[in-house]
């Protein structure tokens, strides 16, 4: 069974940055792609950004582009969310998620694995 844990969230002014990490321990961690999504106040869950297991390829959405980045560190079985130049529409619940084998363009309903997510608020 794998399991997701998010950190590093927290309370933001807009315009700062903030770095989500997602610890994953079980399974083949470097066989995964893993994705960032969130969760607005009312809103749906929406897909940021997602780094294919092979080859480094990254993808995010349009509405982060130039602001957030996705990475990973394989041998720690973590993935990274760094978030500059944040604004009050990024206020979110964020979660990590894992898709065995899976696309970096992979659709919501693919991914296999959660966390419980970390919440984001950025203030103006």
């Amino acid at each position: 069974q794998v399991q997701l844990v998010e950190s590093g969230g927290g309370m933001v002014q807009t315009g700062d940055s903030l770095r989500l990490s997602c610890a994953a321990s079980g399974g083949t961690f470097g066989t995964y792609t893993m994705g960032w999504f969130r969760q607005p106040p009312g809103k749906e869950r929406e897909f940021v950004a997602a780094s294919y297991w092979r080859g480094g390829r990254t993808h995010s959405a349009d509405s982060v582009k130039g602001r957030f980045t996705i990475s990973r560190d394989n041998a720690k079985n973590t993935v990274y969310l760094q978030m500059n130049s944040l604004k009050p529409e990024d206020t979110a619940v964020y979660y990590c998620s894992a898709n065995p084998w899976g696309l970096a363009t992979a659709p919501r309903r693919e991914y296999k694995y959660w966390g419980q997510g970390t919440r984001v608020t950025v203030s103006s």
